[in-house]
């Protein structure tokens, strides 16, 4: 793993957990084991790194989940793959939605920031149309409004599964979709 990597990894950790302001560069630096000076050569600001942080999230995330068609193809609902990904976010990893985080917090971020975690959302959006279509052959504007209530959904599940600290909610929520 390169400082770099090492550097956006320990970010992630610190936003997911707390948010944007949840993390410093001196605080990266000791995590990393560099010097504070050396995180700024490879992120010269702050709004630099996140978002570079939120652009690589998305790709990740949607890496992941792969295309929607394949799915579909496999006999595999794609929604329950995307579905999946919260959960495992939520159970395995024990953290929210870098993205969600930071799409709360959006009225104080740096404009890049702020670009980049758009781009999860309008990706994400457009994503789950495209599964919401194939998967249960509704037209578009029925696919859109599927897509906006799946990540209000999970979104707010997983926010209200960690504040109350019991992950069933999450489950309970997803249930009743």
């Amino acid at each position: 793993m390169t400082k770099k990597q090492a550097l956006l990894k320990a970010a992630e950790s610190k936003v997911r957990q707390g948010g944007y302001s949840n993390f410093s560069f001196r605080e990266l630096a000791t995590d990393v084991g560099i010097k504070s000076a050396s995180v700024h050569y490879h992120f010269p600001t702050k709004a630099d790194l996140g978002a570079e942080l939120a652009r690589q999230y998305t790709e990740t995330f949607l890496g992941a989940l792969g295309d929607p068609e394949v799915l579909v193809s496999e006999g595999k609902d794609p929604i329950d793959t995307y579905v999946d990904l919260f959960r495992q976010a939520l159970i395995k990893d024990e953290k929210m939605c870098l993205c969600g985080l930071l799409g709360a917090e959006t009225d104080c971020l740096p404009d890049k920031v702020r670009a980049e975690t758009k781009q999860f959302f309008e990706r994400n959006l457009a994503w789950l149309e495209r599964a919401h279509k194939l998967h249960k052959k509704v037209d578009q504007k029925e696919a859109q409004l599927l897509a906006i209530k799946t990540v209000s959904l999970l979104e707010g599940a997983m926010m209200i599964s960690k504040a109350i600290d019991n992950n069933d909610l999450f489950n309970q929520a997803v249930a009743l979709a």
